[in-house]
């Protein structure tokens, strides 16, 4: 943690890292819904086309803070040995607007997504969940793993993943957290109590009719209404769950495509997070679930904010 002019407070990937746990981030998302945010109501992300990719812009304000996160999605990154993702978060104090702290977007990403899908995970998966099918091999693929161990009792995980080297590497690191790891295919999904989706694909990466009817699946690679990582088979017999209904419907593909075609109604999604958290939907019967992010503001603002109190509150802080 860096201390700038002025006081503001400066978190890099390492400083994230270490001042909030995986178990933690999904505590800070679960309980900012808890506290009653509506995320249906929070500002949409704002989308700027440039020559490297995309410009995102996302504000948020929730109890004490407020934030805004400005990420790049550069596609070419990877191959230039950079992150696909980058950008900061900027937070601010909620009730003066005055800049708090600024944070490595990528890093916090890396975080708050997989924080999200562990929410879910805690109120749509088995609860003896084992087997994880995980898709991709990136930094959401690791920071999915982490999350799923620190919510289900997962015993083994296979890797699947368009790179091979990629995949050993993530199915080794799986293996020094006691589980039995390797490298698969898409067919694998046939044998998952979990399916984790962390891709850049925008085509389906699997044949959902192979998924058990106890499965969860879980799917976060793309915020764009014409992606998916999941097929319309899958999203016609599964129960759905989204962040928000309002951004499910501009962003994510996996739903906007079956609707499209004609598969499924605007009334297919069961439930929200929000919904899940509060008790008001369970999970359903005789069938998978399937719980689609587009990644919304007020998660980044909720992971931020713990960060920042775990930075402010230890013996000694700048603050």
């Amino acid at each position: 943690m860096t201390v700038h002019a002025k006081g503001l407070l400066q978190f890099g990937a390492d400083d994230i890292a270490a001042l909030l746990a995986p178990a933690a981030a999904a505590d800070a998302v679960e309980a900012v819904l808890r506290d009653g945010l509506d995320p249906e109501s929070c500002p949409p992300r704002t989308h700027v086309a440039v020559t490297a990719g995309q410009l995102l812009l996302m504000p948020a304000a929730a109890g004490t803070y407020a934030g805004v996160k400005i990420a790049g999605v550069a596609p070419a990154n990877p191959a230039r040995g950079l992150p696909r993702i980058t950008g900061s978060c900027l937070l601010l104090d909620g009730e003066t607007l005055v800049p708090l702290a600024l944070f490595d977007g990528a890093a916090l990403t890396a975080l708050r997504t997989p924080a999200v899908s562990a929410v879910a995970l805690r109120h749509l998966a088995e609860p003896g969940s084992g087997h994880a099918v995980l898709f991709g091999a990136g930094p959401q693929a690791h920071g999915h793993l982490e999350a799923a161990l620190a919510v289900l009792p997962l015993t083994r995980v296979t890797v699947v993943a368009p790179r091979r080297e990629p995949a050993e590497e993530l199915a080794a690191h799986a293996r020094t957290r006691g589980l039995d790891a390797r490298t698969g295919t898409p067919d694998d999904v046939a044998d998952a109590d979990l399916v984790l989706c962390c891709t850049t694909a925008r085509r389906p990466l699997f044949d959902g009719r192979l998924v058990p009817d106890h499965a969860t699946v879980i799917a976060v690679g793309s915020h764009e209404p014409d992606a998916r990582e999941t097929d319309t088979a899958l999203v016609r017999r599964s129960a759905v769950y989204v962040e928000a209904r309002t951004a499910a419907g501009r962003e994510a593909g996996d739903l906007i495509v079956p609707e499209t075609e004609g598969a499924i109604g605007p009334d297919h999604i069961r439930g929200t997070l929000a919904e899940l958290v509060m008790g008001r939907v369970t999970a359903a019967a005789g069938c998978p679930q399937l719980f689609k992010s587009v990644g919304m503001a007020w998660e980044d603002l909720a992971v931020a904010a713990a960060v920042h109190r775990a930075a402010t509150s230890r013996p000694g802080s700048a603050t």
